[in-house]
């Protein structure tokens, strides 16, 4: 006799949930308290791990990459820029290829993965982010001089590109430097706190 369909919707939503709490969700989500490093890496202490390993490897701050990554994506794992939309009401894909925590787009991954050697990288996972984030900040450093502890201009560099930090095309964008400056902040804020973490 063939279960009712109801009883096979509430299966279905036990074993999700069931899922979820047992870490087989996709994501566990963003950290609760964003503006607290140690708050953050009590809740996801792999995450740290991730952070000194491209420390390590590339000389980036720790503080630094947790503002940007902040900033990009708040923390979260599969997040995309807006959708462009044709005649307003016809979706047309996304307003750029950037996915993922940091927000790399395609061209910029691709050469990452290449550069690195992180062949297999994967956008929504935190420790290729974190590299990534570290390798883009070192890139940076090479190609515009940027000092690793600058936080403002790594940002500024980031978004823009090495080239369009070079020709200073920020200038013109009158709410990007805004907000490097609260990347700024933001770092400076984890900076102060990190040590005081566990």
């Amino acid at each position: 006799m063939p279960r009712p369909r109801h009883l096979n919707r509430a299966l279905v939503a036990c074993v999700m949930l069931l899922l979820t709490a047992c870490g087989g969700g996709r994501s566990e989500g963003p950290p609760s308290n964003q503006n607290d490093i140690c708050s953050i890496f009590a809740q996801r202490p792999d995450w740290k791990d991730a952070m000194r390993a491209s420390a390590s490897r590339w000389g980036a701050p720790i503080p630094v990459q947790m503002a940007i990554i902040w900033r990009e994506s708040s923390f979260r794992s599969a997040v995309r820029p807006p959708k462009k939309y044709i005649a307003g009401f016809i979706p047309n894909g996304h307003v750029s290829s950037a996915y993922g925590f940091a927000q790399a787009i395609d061209g910029t991954w691709d050469w990452y993965r290449e550069d690195s050697g992180n062949s297999r990288a994967d956008r929504t996972d935190f420790d290729d982010a974190a590299d990534f984030v570290g390798w883009y900040m070192s890139k940076s450093r090479r190609a515009n001089g940027i000092a690793m502890h600058d936080a403002y201009n790594q940002y500024l560099a980031y978004h823009e590109g090495h080239a369009g930090h070079r020709r200073g095309s920020y200038r013109k964008k009158k709410w990007l430097r805004p907000v490097a400056d609260r990347v700024a902040d933001q770092a400076a804020r984890y900076a102060r706190q990190l040590p005081g973490c566990r």
